[in-house]
């Protein structure tokens, strides 16, 4: 642990095209921050894509209906919400702003649209980091969706087509960008752009100034003792 280091309502955002390795940087960015004190709350989307073999409902998404999921989009339910990859994709307002009035630091693992949606907001934009998690190239990127063995032929290309265009207009949009050619390089490259923005939250620099008037307060006590 370090007194560096508070849970405050700060929102973490890791977008990237599908092949990327933002699932498996997140979780071991998360598990690897823990022990200096940076707990991360991830927030598990909605979707109206089918559930696939070894997922879990609650835990990789909600699987939602297409009725289900526009009755949420009508009722303001949520954050955000995009059509990615001809299924439909979308963040709950209640979970995560109640997490962040709490006090949570939150992770989401969600497309550019959302990152761009959430981008606009004025309260959260401040509290926010957008991170962009890119491939090493198109090729490597096909191989992993194709050894990936969950997506059709039409899908994959449908991805590949997606992840040209998200790079290009992401690669001015993002805070930090990652280029995930080494798993464990890009798990730190992740960890350092969490741990600067942490670093650099209201609440960071609010307990850096109690810590400075603590030491000035310390010092004159310290000096006064000392003449008597």
């Amino acid at each position: 642990m370090s007194s560096n280091f508070h849970p405050d309502g700060t929102l973490f955002i890791v977008s990237g095209p599908s092949g990327a390795g933002k699932t498996t940087l997140i979780n071991h960015a998360r598990e690897a921050l823990l022990p200096i004190g940076i707990e991360l709350y991830f927030s598990v989307s909605h979707t109206t894509r089918k559930i696939r073999i070894g997922e879990a409902e609650g835990k990789s998404y909600y699987f939602v209906s297409n009725e289900a999921f526009e009755a949420m989009v009508q009722g303001g339910e949520f954050l955000e919400h995009a059509h990615v990859h001809a299924h439909e994709y979308g963040t709950s307002r209640t979970e995560v702003l109640g997490r962040l009035q709490d006090g949570q630091d939150v992770i989401l693992d969600i497309d550019y649209q959302g990152a761009k949606q959430i981008a606009n907001d004025p309260d959260l934009e401040p509290r926010s980091l957008n991170i962009f998690i890119f491939p090493p190239s198109l090729e490597i990127l096909e191989q992993r969706l194709r050894q990936r063995g969950l997506n059709s032929e039409e899908e994959i290309q449908l991805r590949l087509r997606k992840a040209i265009d998200e790079i290009d207009e992401g690669k001015d949009f993002y805070d930090y960008i990652i280029i995930n050619d080494n798993l464990d390089v890009a798990t730190e490259c992740l960890k350092a752009a969490i741990i600067a923005k942490k670093l650099q939250t209201k609440t960071a620099l609010e307990a850096i100034h109690e810590m400075a008037e603590r030491l000035k307060e310390e010092d004159r006590n310290g000096r006064n003792a000392r003449r008597n």
